[in-house]
């Protein structure tokens, strides 16, 4: 029994700041999405902030364009470091050198990633000058259409290699005696990786996506400095929403888009969870 007292007050300052910093906070979030904001009365109002926010062109398309990107950038940071994680599971102690490389871009200021963007696809930037060394036309690659997709490049660039090494963690501690039987057995390297690797390798998926969510909402830092507070359409994040609402104080607005935003993220992880959950070996 004095053991687990000896826990909990270990872990009671950790607890503390989480109650003070997010659940206290968060509540109160909830709470004003709930109210009437203006004049010295807030009035109950229920779901109507919820309805004005749903039914707002702005917040659609922040809404949208944020799914849009997870919905490309997730699935693609997840396979191409799962793919380069295998590729160095044999040796992994010899690739320390390389990991570290993997490591720069995600620990690259932001300011160093926004000039090197700048460097790159600015309008008299390297890939401008190539299209202009080829006699093609050159193109707006940080205000036109084609910013959505530069926004997807950045954020695999910088986060890759942190997914990998994640994923890499994982590989390692799977049992060599179980692919040598396999061997024995006859089994096919595809074989192995369905029947062996994957089976043992949901947890360190699932913390990887996780990490990697964490990181695309944080892309927003290079999205902001690349393109400003109102930048081109399609880059108009969930995040600039949150960001203009507070400017302008619009608690309402704020508050739902936060609600909305945890919801969405809640669901989605406490479903792939229960998949993996299911896929338990």
């Amino acid at each position: 029994m004095r053991k687990i007292w000896k826990g909990y007050v270990l872990i009671a300052p950790l607890m503390l700041g989480c109650l003070i910093f997010f659940a206290i906070p968060f509540v109160m979030v909830v709470r004003y999405s709930l109210l009437e904001h203006g004049g010295l009365v807030n009035r109950f109002v229920g779901l109507e902030n919820y309805k004005a926010v749903a039914g707002n062109p702005t917040f659609q398309m922040a809404f949208g364009n944020t799914m849009k990107f997870l919905a490309a950038g997730l699935p693609l940071i997840m396979v191409l470091a799962y793919i380069l994680a295998l590729l160095m599971q044999k040796q992994a102690e010899k690739h320390k050198l390389l990991k570290s490389v993997f490591l720069m871009p995600y620990i690259m200021p932001v300011v160093g990633t926004v000039m090197l963007v700048n460097v790159v696809f600015g309008e008299t930037g390297l890939w401008n000058g190539l299209y202009n060394a080829l006699g093609l036309p050159i193109e707006d690659w940080l205000g036109g259409p084609a910013a959505f997709w530069v926004v997807v490049v950045l954020y695999l660039w910088k986060n890759t290699g942190y997914s990998v090494i994640l994923l890499l963690a994982g590989l390692v501690t799977i049992p060599e005696d179980q692919y040598e039987s396999a061997d024995l057995d006859g089994a096919s390297a595809w074989q192995k990786f369905i029947y062996i690797t994957t089976p043992q390798m949901w947890y360190s998926v699932f913390f990887a996506l996780v990490f990697s969510v964490i990181n695309a909402f944080k892309c927003f830092r290079e999205i902001f400095l690349v393109g400003g507070q109102w930048p081109n359409l399609d880059i108009y994040m969930l995040q600039h929403f949150l960001n203009n609402s507070f400017e302008t104080l619009n608690y309402a607005n704020l508050s739902v888009a936060s609600v909305l935003l945890f919801l969405v993220v809640t669901i989605f992880f406490t479903g792939f969870y229960a998949f993996v959950k299911r896929k338990e070996v």
